[in-house]
C-alpha cells in the first residue's frame, strides 16, 4: 500500500515525498479512507504509531478541495484539542509540514506563554487550529476565538485529557460545536469513562485499532533492578557510568522528583534538564531541543509533560520510579524503539513496586530480565498492609503539619 493508492491529492503527495513517506503506517492506511468518506472515527492508537499524519492528512485535504481560496475571509474550520503544548505544538508542526503545498493555514495556541502572537495569529485568519483546552476557553471567553464554523473535529489523546482533570473543559466545547461536523477521537487506551466520552462526541463511529495497550515494540530490549528506595539515586549514578546511553529519557512520577533527579545527576556532571507542569514553556521548549540536538544527555520528564515528546532513534528510557499504571509503562519504553530501530528500556525497582512489575509483565506478554550484576541489590522486603495503613497515617500527619506551619508563617507575615 502506498499513499498514492489512499487517494491523496498532489499537494499533499508532494510533501510527503518530500519528507520520505512511501507506505502509510497501520493506522493511516486505515483511518485516511475513513475519514476521507466523512465518517466519525474511534481509533485507539498510541503516540508514535503515526496518528497525526492520519487525521491531518485527510483533514487538509477536505479543506483544500473545499476552499474558496479566499484569504480575506478564512473562519476556523478544523480544530483539534489536545493535552500538552508539546503535542500541539508537534501537530501544528505535521499540518505545515503535510500542508505546505495547500495554502491552509494553521496554528498553535497554548497557555504559559503570551497570548498576544497567537491572538494576531487568530485575526489574521486560519482555517485549522491546534489548542491545548484552558487556553482555548480562556481566548473564547475574550472574544477571539468562535466555533460555529468548525466542520471537523479531533479530540487527541483522549485518556490523557481525562487523567489531566480536562473533562469538564473538553464538555464545555463539545457543547460549543456544531452539531453537523465530522468527529475524530483517539486515545491509546479505551476504559469506561473514555467510550461514554466517546458516545457523546461521535455519531455511528467506525472503529480502528492499532497497537493497543499491551503492545510493546519487539526492537525493545527491556531491563531490570531490583534495589532499595534508599539506594536508587546510587544505582542511576552506576547505570550512567555506561557511556554508551548517550541520550537518556528518564521518568519520574512526581515533579519534585524530577528536580531532585536533575540536581543529583547534575552533581555527577552529568548535562540534565527536567520539564514538568511547573516549568514555564519557554524552559520546557528549550531543554526538549537541547536534548533533541544532544547537547542534554539525561531528560526528566514526569508522564503528562513527557506526552507528545517525539525523538528519532532515541536509544534508552530508565524509569526511575515503576509507574502505578501498567499501561503508562508501554507508552513510556514506546519513545524508544520507533519506525524498526532498537530501543533499551531500564527500570529501577524498589521493593513496593515490586507488584507492578508483576502487572506489567502481565500486559507486555514477557519477562522482564533482572540484571544480577547489581551493586545495589534489594535487601528489604515490602510493607505489609498494617506497615502501609501506619506509613500513610505518619505521612498524612506530616503533610498536615507542614501546610498548618506554613499558614502560620503566612499569618505572621501578613500581620
Amino acid at each position: 500500500m502506498t499513499f498514492e493508492q489512499l487517494s491523496i491529492i498532489a499537494p499533499v503527495l508532494k510533501a510527503l515525498k518530500e519528507e520520505h513517506y512511501i507506505e502509510p503506517t497501520p493506522i493511516q492506511e486505515q483511518a485516511i479512507p475513513l475519514i476521507l468518506n466523512k465518517k466519525d472515527l474511534m481509533g485507539s492508537a498510541q503516540t508514535g504509531t503515526g496518528k497525526t499524519a492520519a487525521f491531518a492528512i485527510p483533514i487538509l485535504q477536505h479543506l483544500y478541495q473545499e476552499s474558496n481560496h479566499n484569504k480575506n475571509s478564512r473562519t476556523i474550520k478544523a480544530l483539534v484539542i489536545t493535552p500538552t503544548r508539546e503535542l500541539a505544538i508537534q501537530i501544528g508542526e505535521s499540518f505545515s509540514t503535510y500542508g505546505k503545498y495547500t495554502g491552509i493555514r494553521n496554528t498553535v495556541i497554548y497557555g504559559g506563554v503570551s497570548q498576544h502572537k497567537q491572538t494576531n495569529d487568530i485575526r489574521n485568519g486560519v482555517d485549522v487550529l491546534v489548542a491545548t483546552p484552558g487556553r482555548l476557553l480562556d481566548l473564547i471567553d475574550q472574544g477571539y476565538i468562535h466555533l460555529n464554523n468548525i466542520e471537523y473535529f479531533v479530540l487527541d489523546e483522549a485518556d490523557r485529557m481525562l487523567d489531566m482533570g480536562f473533562i469538564h473543559d473538553i464538555r464545555k466545547i463539545i457543547a460549543m460545536l456544531p452539531a453537523q461536523r465530522q468527529s475524530l477521537f483517539f486515545s491509546a487506551t479505551l476504559p469506561k469513562d473514555i467510550i461514554a466520552l466517546s458516545r457523546k462526541i461521535l455519531h455511528n463511529p467506525e472503529k480502528v485499532a492499532v497497537n493497543p495497550a499491551s503492545y510493546a515494540a519487539e526492537t525493545i530490549k527491556h531491563y531490570l533492578y531490583y534495589t532499595n528506595k534508599s539506594k536508587k539515586k546510587e544505582l542511576l549514578n552506576h547505570i550512567l557510568e555506561n557511556k554508551e546511553l548517550d541520550q537518556v529519557l528518564l521518568f519520574s512520577r512526581t515533579k519534585h522528583g524530577a528536580d531532585k533527579i536533575t540536581r543529583n545527576l547534575k552533581k555527577q556532571n552529568i548535562t540534565t534538564a527536567a520539564i514538568h507542569g511547573d516549568k514555564a514553556q519557554n524552559h520546557r521548549q528549550k531543554s526538549l531541543k537541547q536534548f533533541k540536538d544532544r547537547k542534554v544527555r539525561v531528560l526528566v520528564a514526569t508522564d503528562i509533560a513527557a506526552r507528545g515528546i517525539d525523538i528519532e532513534q532515541l536509544g534508552f528510557v530508565i524509569n526511575y520510579d515503576i509507574p502505578e499504571v501498567a499501561e503508562t509503562y508501554v507508552h513510556r519504553i514506546g519513545r524508544s524503539g520507533r519506525a524498526g530501530e532498537s530501543g533499551t528500556a531500564i527500570s529501577l525497582c524498589e521493593p513496593e513496586e515490586n507488584a507492578r512489575i508483576n502487572s506489567i509483565e502481565k500486559l507486555i506478554h514477557g519477562k522482564i530480565s533482572t540484571i544480577a550484576d547489581n551493586p545495589f541489590p534489594q535487601t528489604e522486603r515490602p510493607m505489609n498492609t498494617h506497615e502501609k495503613k501506619q506509613f500513610e497515617k505518619e505521612k498524612q500527619r506530616r503533610k498536615q503539619e507542614f501546610f498548618a506551619n506554613r499558614n502560620k508563617s503566612r499569618n505572621r507575615k501578613r500581620y
